[in-house]
């Protein structure tokens, strides 16, 4: 490809996203791989911004607020496509730490259509494959509560809400045709299932590329 693949890995808190992502950079490296890790938040210049609404929406819930939230984080995303991803070097593999399809964990009165709508009217970058990795709603939980920083979320407060975030995720990962992978066993095993699917992805586009119809 002429390009960077791009990849989103997204879910609820506790899954072993973070864990995950630096298995497959490291897999991927040692295949000969060109590896771009990438966090959203820490792209993002308006960050400071969007948390005080956050912060504010997790006082005084209210739909016109969360769907400003949704605005500002499009935004922010549509500005990271612009001025970071462009910025890659061609031929390699971006892999960043959320994107647009954590939404539909994280939001509870803007439906997740609604929010998928807004980001690809403002241009934001299309992942070409997005992973949703889950756990069992108990598993992530636990993991969480065990972590130094906790569950440090913002609108997460006990566990029934965590329960919802995870049903309403994985509900989003049939719906859009995400790939997804269950991250209870081993993160080997995981890791495995996860540089196969962007080995199939990344094939896929290169014949694509090649096609005379490409």
């Amino acid at each position: 490809m002429n390009r960077p693949l791009f990849v989103a890995l997204d879910g609820p808190k506790g899954v072993g996203k973070t864990s995950l992502l630096e298995a497959i950079t490291e897999a991927l490296r040692a295949d000969n791989q060109k590896v771009i890790r990438l966090c959203e938040k820490k792209s993002d210049p308006f960050r400071g911004e969007t948390m005080h609404l956050v912060n504010r929406l997790a006082r005084q819930p209210d739909r016109d607020l969360e769907f400003q939230v949704c605005e500002r984080l499009a935004d922010s995303r549509r500005w990271i496509s612009r001025h970071v991803l462009t910025r890659q070097p061609t031929e390699s593999i971006i892999l960043i730490d959320r994107w647009y399809p954590s939404e539909a964990a994280f939001r509870r009165t803007v439906p997740f259509a609604e929010i998928l709508q807004l980001n690809l009217d403002r241009g934001v970058q299309v992942p070409d494959l997005h992973v949703g990795v889950v756990t069992a709603a108990e598993i992530s939980w636990a993991r969480a509560a065990a972590r130094r920083r906790g569950l440090s979320s913002t609108v997460l407060r006990g566990l029934e809400e965590h329960v919802a975030c995870t049903q309403a995720f994985e509900r989003a990962v049939a719906e859009q045709g995400w790939f997804l992978c269950r991250n209870e066993g081993t993160i080997e095993e995981a890791t495995r299932r996860v540089v196969g699917e962007i080995n199939r992805v990344m094939s896929g586009l290169a014949v694509l590329s090649f096609s005379p119809l490409g």
